[in-house]
């Protein structure tokens, strides 16, 4: 059985790129896109090349991308014309297969393995699909072709901006093997360091390593490096289904000042809710579950769970188990900088509601009850039609 052909396609410096589209004059300068200063988001979202030969990098604060590069000029962020563009670059790709898995809204798998007849080899696809990308979006790609998903993205990273790297059977230990391990997909800072203090330090180095070691330091997913390593990866190219429903769905905000007591921390729960109690809905989901990540000043980040007592869509009592779940976690020993609430573990809405003995059932379904009366108003008249009272008891009940 010969090799799967797969592109991993990733757009370069995407966000920087197409914000360059409409600011031409700015192309020789060193660019970033970047969240609101003013609004407290002042992190580096994207960069072009040339900021990125200055050494600034994504995820870094404003000041710091500033204090290496004092000319670098800074752009807001357009999400929509990013959409715009990530749907014309799948438009492109989906000529040559409809065996295409987002990764990102940059990033894409393709298996090209049935398109070889009508569009040549692997690497005259890609040649083909990066020359149509610059042509007709006015931006670059790098394409990584191999007979697996992790080679084909590791491929992607290796030659930027504007290339096609081949990764293929005969030369994948030549290329892949001398690598850091932190290069190969999935492996995070946190898991490099750990295979580093174990003398771990190449790619190939994993494919050293005895399966109990690799069991002993991260579980089953030691034994999935190893997999990736030797080039044993065989997940296929995965359309998203048209019916796909998500796991969770949650909202989190950075106010434009500290966050210094549990009735700001109520309200902006609830506020969130809503916004997440509206999406629910939109795709007929209930939560069994609630999360909430808390951003102290010192920038420690903190994220617990908890399991609901009967499956839920509203925001009212999707907040209070949020607030009753930070009373218990959070002990105020800092402000907050930025707080969220998500709905986890999301169920169709068939899934069986159990009666409680307490009646407790009974009054949350009024309380959904009179919500779904609350967003059929929003959609008929719009958001702001209806808005909820900031004056509901802070202790949810």
């Amino acid at each position: 059985m010969s090799d799967r052909i797969i592109l991993h396609c990733d757009l370069n410096n995407f966000f920087a790129s197409v914000s360059l589209l409409s600011n031409p004059t700015l192309y020789d300068l060193p660019v970033a896109v970047c969240g609101s200063v003013e609004a407290r988001h002042g992190i580096v979202l994207a960069k072009n090349e040339i900021a990125k030969k200055y050494g600034v990098k994504t995820a870094e604060a404003v000041w710091e991308a500033k204090a290496k590069c004092k000319d670098l000029v800074i752009l807001p962020p357009d999400y929509k014309k990013y959409r715009e563009y990530s749907h014309a670059a799948r438009e492109i790709y989906s000529r040559y297969t409809d065996l295409i898995e987002p990764f990102g809204i940059d990033e894409c798998w393709l298996d090209v393995t049935g398109s070889t007849l009508l569009f040549g080899t692997g690497e005259q696809m890609a040649e083909k699909i990066r020359k149509t990308v610059k042509k007709e979006l006015g931006i670059t790609i790098s394409v990584g072709v191999s007979f697996n998903k992790i080679f084909a993205k590791l491929g992607s990273d290796m030659k930027k901006p504007d290339a096609v790297t081949v990764i293929s059977r005969e030369n994948f230990k030549r290329k892949v093997w001398p690598l850091p391990v932190g290069d190969l997909l999935f492996i995070g800072k946190h898991t490099a360091e750990k295979l580093n203090a174990n003398g771990i330090f190449s790619i190939g180095d994993i494919t050293l390593c005895e399966d109990g070691m690799l069991t002993r330091l991260f579980g089953k997913n030691g034994l999935l490096l190893k997999t990736y390593a030797l080039g044993l990866d065989d997940s296929p190219v995965s359309p998203p289904d048209e019916n796909y429903k998500p796991k969770s769905i949650g909202r989190s905000t950075t106010p434009d000042h500290d966050i210094t007591g549990r009735d700001e921390v109520w309200r902006i729960f609830l506020s969130l809710a809503e916004e997440v109690s509206d999406e629910m809905r939109k795709t007929g989901l209930y939560a069994t579950g609630v999360q909430i990540h808390t951003r102290d000043t010192a920038l420690k980040i903190k994220e617990t769970a908890r399991v609901m007592d009967m499956p839920t869509n509203s925001a009212l009592i999707l907040a209070k188990c949020g607030i009753e779940l930070f009373d218990k976690t959070y002990k105020w020993d800092l402000p907050l900088r930025s707080v969220g609430i998500r709905a986890v573990n999301l169920k169709g809405d068939a899934v069986a509601v159990q009666e409680d003995l307490f009646g407790e059932s009974n009054k949350n379904e009024k309380i959904e009850k009179i919500e779904n009366s609350i967003y059929d108003v929003r959609g008929k008249f719009g958001k702001g039609s209806i808005k909820r009272g900031r004056n509901v008891k802070t202790d949810g009940k």
